[in-house]
């Protein structure tokens, strides 16, 4: 028997390749119908991404508080130059909106110290070095203890035969005896030295005193003790007890200069030392030692005193109750002689 070979039937060739197509075409169909679903994140202004899609990360970054100044984090890649700064990154103090009117944006810088220009050949002042002790930016309070500029005080005026117008801070005779001792507790260990004190009466008149004494207990605070010439000017001696209202003056005349005068008996090794004729009242005095200034203690006579002898003959500062300073050279230490400080301080 003669056998016969068949070949294998062979599929029509447009079912072939329709298959194919269709498969593409379903595939297609599908697509578009996902994209088109809501929430499929595919439309402009789509938004959360879809479950189970991560959220696009934020371009802009911002480096931890704790990164070094000298290592700075590195930027995103915006396409901006190495070095720049993203736009959307958060503002930093210097670029923070102004503040208010009359409010600084910034923390206050300390308030400027008044000087004066240096004379080579003669005891001269200056402003202070920087680095200089606590007392130099305190308020003016502080400085100023018990009185007060702009504070008006209640007491009682009394007076005294003043002499020649010397007292307990010891500055000397006196040039007028428009002078005051002023009540125990507002003297406040000499602190009230030097003052200028514009007194009040009830009647409208008024003087204005510059304290060089003390009225010691049972002196009340808030009493003037006036020369018998000032008490003159507000009532006649023989009203006794005057009821008075006195404020704290930085008078428009003082001397061109204010003065620096050792303590009869300092040496090398022990010294006091005393401003004289300045215009507002002194705060502190300092001498320069090795590690800087030193603020020396002040006597209820009136003068700076350097139990070691540190300081002594070299230069000096002074600061008022305003913070203003002084700061001296070329002051030779010669005992109970006023030498020029060649520098006064500013009226306020």
């Amino acid at each position: 028997m003669r056998a016969t070979k068949h070949a294998a039937p062979q599929p029509k060739r447009g079912l072939v390749m329709g298959i194919p197509l269709a498969l593409v075409a379903a595939a297609v169909l599908a697509c578009l119908a996902f994209a088109l679903l809501p929430g499929s994140g595919g439309g402009a202004g789509s938004g959360d991404a879809a479950a189970g899609q991560p959220a696009a990360a934020s371009v802009a970054t911002t480096a931890p508080a704790t990164q070094p100044a000298t290592e700075p984090a590195t930027p995103p890649d915006t396409g901006a130059p190495a070095g720049a700064t993203p736009t959307t990154a958060a503002p930093s103090a210097d670029s923070a909106p102004p503040s208010a009117p009359g409010t600084p944006s910034r923390p206050a810088t300390p308030t400027r110290q008044s000087s004066t220009a240096a004379t080579p050949s003669a005891p001269a002042a200056s402003a202070p070095p920087t680095g200089g002790n606590a007392g130099a930016a305190a308020s003016t309070a502080s400085l100023a203890g018990r009185i007060k500029p702009g504070t008006a005080y209640q007491g009682v005026a009394t007076s005294y035969d003043a002499a020649d117008g010397n007292g307990a801070c010891s500055f000397g005779p006196s040039g007028d005896l428009m002078v005051a001792a002023m009540n125990h507790t507002d003297y406040e260990s000499s602190k009230a030295c030097g003052a200028s004190v514009l007194v009040r009466a009830a009647n409208g008149a008024s003087i204005t005193v510059r304290i060089v004494n003390e009225c010691p207990l049972p002196c009340a605070p808030g009493q003037l003790d006036l020369s018998h010439e000032a008490f003159a000017k507000l009532a006649e001696l023989s009203v006794g007890r005057l009821p008075v209202t006195w404020t704290l003056l930085s008078p428009a005349t003082a001397p061109d200069t204010m003065s620096i005068r050792y303590q009869t008996g300092s040496s090398q090794w022990w010294c006091g030392i005393q401003a004289i004729g300045h215009r507002n009242p002194v705060a502190t005095l300092e001498v320069r030692a090795a590690g800087g200034w030193r603020q020396l203690p002040r006597s209820d006579y009136n003068y700076f005193l350097s139990a070691d002898g540190t300081g002594c003959g070299g230069q000096i500062r002074v600061t008022d109750i305003y913070g203003e300073q002084l700061t001296v050279d070329g002051i030779a230490l010669r005992p109970a002689v006023a030498q020029s400080a060649r520098a006064q301080f500013a009226r306020h």
